[in-house]
Parts: C-alpha cells; sequence; structure tokens
C-alpha cells in the first residue's frame, strides 16, 4: 500500500497545521484573542476541537498568568512530562523557574506515611519551600494535586498566582476542578474527565509563546 507523504519542515508542519485548526475551528466569539490562542494550541497537541468548550478561563486568566511570568513566576507541576514539555528557554528568558517534586525521596515516604499520593504530598512541600514565590501550579495528571492545592488555600497556607489544572481521568477529576473553579484564583481549566500532561504543558506553552518568539529567540513584551 503506497501514499504519498510530503516532506515538510517542522514549522511548515505547525503553520499548515494552526491554518487547518482555524479553518475548522468554527465560532470562537465566547474566547478573547489571547485565550483562543491557547485553545488553538491545545487542539494543535490533541487533534481534540471539544476543547474549544473544554477549557474554561476564569476572567483574564491568561493575562494574569502573563503578567506574572514578566515577574519571576515559579511553574510547579505535577509530572515530569508536563516539567519535560514546558519551553525552557522561554522560561530562562523571563527568569521564571520550574519544579516537580514527584520524584523526590522525601516526598515517596512521607506519601507512604500519611497514606495519600505523592501528587498531594508535592503540593505541600511546594506550599512550605516556596511560600514567598508567585507560584503558578500546571497540573495536568493528578486530581488529588487539585484538591491538596485547595485545602491550602483554604487553610490560608497558601496563596496561588493561577492555576492551570487539566487532569485526566475518572476518580475525582471532575470534581478537582469544580473545586479550583470555586476559589478565588485565576485559572484554566479543562472541564469534565479529558486532560492530561500534554495538555497542561500546551497551555502553558501558549501563554509563554505569546511573551516569547521561538524563532528570533526573543522575548515580545
Amino acid at each position: 500500500m503506497n501514499f504519498e507523504t510530503e516532506n515538510i519542515s517542522p514549522d511548515e508542519i505547525e503553520r499548515r497545521s494552526m491554518e487547518i485548526i482555524e479553518s475548522e475551528i468554527g465560532d470562537t466569539s465566547h474566547l478573547s484573542e489571547s485565550e483562543k490562542i491557547v485553545v488553538k494550541r491545545v487542539i494543535h497537541t490533541t487533534a481534540d476541537f471539544e476543547y474549544l468548550h473544554n477549557l474554561k478561563f476564569s476572567e483574564n486568566a491568561v493575562e494574569i498568568i502573563k503578567n506574572t511570568f514578566k515577574n519571576q513566576a515559579v511553574i510547579v507541576t505535577d509530572t515530569q512530562m508536563a516539567l519535560s514539555g514546558i519551553n525552557k528557554q522561554a522560561l530562562k528568558k523571563l527568569g521564571c523557574e520550574i519544579y516537580c517534586f514527584m520524584s523526590d525521596k522525601d516526598v515517596a515516604e512521607q506519601s507512604k506515611l500519611k497514606g495519600t499520593t505523592r501528587a498531594a504530598v508535592s503540593m505541600e512541600k511546594a506550599a512550605e519551600l516556596l511560600k514567598n514565590k508567585s507560584i503558578i501550579f500546571v497540573i495536568g495528571n493528578a486530581p488529588t494535586a487539585l484538591i491538596k492545592i485547595c485545602e491550602l488555600i483554604e487553610k490560608e497556607q497558601l496563596n496561588p498566582a493561577a492555576i492551570i489544572g487539566t487532569p485526566v481521568g475518572f476518580v475525582n477529576v471532575i470534581q478537582s476542578k469544580r473545586l479550583v473553579m470555586q476559589t478565588d484564583v485565576p485559572y484554566i481549566i479543562a472541564d469534565g474527565r479529558k486532560g492530561g500532561s500534554n495538555v497542561a504543558a500546551a497551555v502553558c506553552n501558549a501563554i509563554l509563546y505569546q511573551l516569547y518568539d521561538r524563532k528570533s529567540d526573543n522575548l515580545i513584551i
């Protein structure tokens, strides 16, 4: 069986993909221009147009996150996959840091001791270690991470700059996202069961790329 393919550069693949998404996405009147950029990046990552309506933005969330990035934000994520997927050169240019505590020995020990998930303990560690930082949580896998973040907010032990929450799955997934949406913290949430670390990274990158040009390696500020 023969199929004709083209030899296309990565830049051209992305450009054409975005053109196809733009032609097929339909009505985006409920989105601001910066929100639309985020939605298109997630669709580009997943080939799933349901994110046009699944992604929920609190008021001015994208602009708030952009401003946080401009002021040396700290990203905390719940997976090595999300950490790997977020553009490090953009973070470096903006003077931002990124952490994932999931593989830390003390996190594993505490999760066994407490009978809870490493994701939940990781959020506790972030709240303790980074208490004076402007934290953007980028959660793509563990609903227990979102639940713990909300608990810490309620106890006034944590005051995040923003939450990007896109856990995927079936147990406590929808509930954890709705908890975030009930807080006063700016958020971008993948409502429902869909999501994943790749989606969380795509949301983060979509905002970073509104501040950083990959071709020139320069900031757009």
